[in-house]
């Protein structure tokens, strides 16, 4: 699957619901709640220097003012911490980030050579991979104790309809990825950015600025130029069927539909626990063992799509195992496999893990932008001759441009906001 952003199957660290909940932290009021605070303008760039003043100290003689320092904050502990570790910690986590996603977008397209008539059966496997790391992980915090018996009493209603949409997700897009050419799958995947923004405005009432709707609107001309002029010298629609790229940003919105009800979870789960924020591997495992359930569920509608009746399933998922076993290694359409699935499942969990880590070692920002800068490297890889795909792909100007445009959307949308130095004080 490609996750959010990429198609992530672990949700980061952090939750937006500890985020508003300090940019809502209301300030203490004023010792005297008549009094006006005016700042002369003069004053303002000492203010905005980490200098705060009583609202009394402009009734003081110029003599007797004193600023009121304050010692420092662990946020202040952890920004220091950040300067100090980028050059070490942090650069490295980057470059592992960004060299993992590459290999995991560049090994998507890959397994999908030797399973192209059996995408189905290589969701199924991914998924219950998934299923089998995310519970295993899950038992291990809660021995630790880092998760608790109200946790896992979360109601699960909402889990099924994140398996569902992740379902259909990762099956649609796997089925769109094994007739794309190589480098249209990075380009389409980034409209789950623009899908996200949409539901997150419909469902959780968000705001974003300018420069995130912006980006947004960039990454969608990038990708309607980058689709519409194609590769080989010729357009994708003429040479594909429209419906496989349309199938796969259709994958981009199931897949940020689930993202926007993980986050709807978190939130709601706040409540639930008074406050303590549920566990990451709660969200995934369960979400994870209800996609399993469905990709199983919805083989038979799913293989209708691609031309195969219900009869012949169990024939299909038989030959889907032989290929992707590839015993003797000499299956005509299936050379390749076992190799390349288990290298892309793999390297999948490995990509998640290392964006998850980070995450906690610096920020979403720096995950953000270390999987963007992984957007054209795919892109460029995925266009030279690779093996099992030797005759490589020959990019236009145009396919480039739209492919510049979408990077730098992603970069706008990722930028970190302004903050003015002076607020407005209640």
């Amino acid at each position: 699957m490609e996750a959010s952003r990429c198609h992530l199957h672990l949700l980061p660290s952090y939750t937006p619901l500890l985020h508003r909940t300090i940019s809502k932290a209301k300030l203490p009021p004023l010792l005297n709640p008549r009094t006006r605070l005016v700042v002369p303008s003069a004053m303002r760039s000492r203010i905005c220097d980490s200098r705060v003043y009583s609202s009394r100290s402009w009734l003081l003689p110029k003599s007797s003012r004193r600023p009121l320092v304050f010692p420092p904050t662990q946020a202040s502990d952890r920004q220091a911490e950040l300067a100090d570790g980028f050059d070490g910690r942090i650069l490295v986590g980057s470059g592992v980030t960004v060299l993992f996603a590459v290999l995991n977008r560049v090994l998507y397209k890959l397994a999908l050579v030797p399973m192209k008539n059996y995408p189905f059966f290589l969701a199924q496997v991914t998924t219950f991979g998934y299923v089998a790391v995310y519970f295993s992980i899950l038992y291990i915090r809660y021995r630790a104790g880092t998760v608790t018996k109200e946790m896992l009493a979360i109601p699960k209603s909402r889990f099924i309809a994140i398996g569902f949409l992740e379902a259909l997700g990762v099956a649609s897009g796997m089925s769109a990825g094994a007739m794309l050419p190589g480098p249209a799958i990075p380009i389409l995947s980034q409209s789950f950015l623009v899908w996200q923004l949409i539901l997150s405005v419909i469902i959780l009432g968000r705001k974003y600025s300018f420069n995130q709707i912006f980006g947004c609107l960039l990454v969608t001309v990038g990708v309607v130029l980058a689709v519409a002029s194609g590769a080989n010298g010729g357009q994708f629609l003429c040479e594909v069927e429209f419906r496989w790229p349309a199938l796969m940003v259709a994958s981009s919105a199931f897949q940020s539909a689930a993202s926007i009800l993980k986050e709807f979870v978190f939130i709601d789960s706040a409540k639930r626990l008074q406050g303590k924020p549920l566990d990451i591997f709660v969200v995934n495992s369960f979400g994870s063992a209800f996609q399993a359930l469905f990709v199983f569920l919805l083989l038979p509608f799913l293989s209708n799509m691609r031309g195969i009746p219900f009869p012949e399933l169990p024939s299909y998922i038989k030959s889907g195992a032989a290929c992707f076993l590839n015993l003797g290694g000499n299956m005509t359409g299936c050379e390749g496999a076992p190799l390349l699935p288990l290298l892309f499942i793999t390297m999948n969990m490995a990509f998640n893990i290392s964006l998850l880590g980070l995450v906690k070692i610096s920020s979403a920002l720096v995950a953000s932008l270390a999987a963007t800068l992984a957007v054209p490297i795919s892109i460029y890889i995925l266009s030279l001759p690779l093996p099992y795909i030797p005759q490589g792909t020959s990019l236009n100007t145009y396919f480039i441009i739209g492919a510049a445009i979408v990077v730098l959307g992603l970069i706008l949308y990722n930028l970190p906001q302004s903050a003015n130095c002076s607020h407005k004080i209640d």
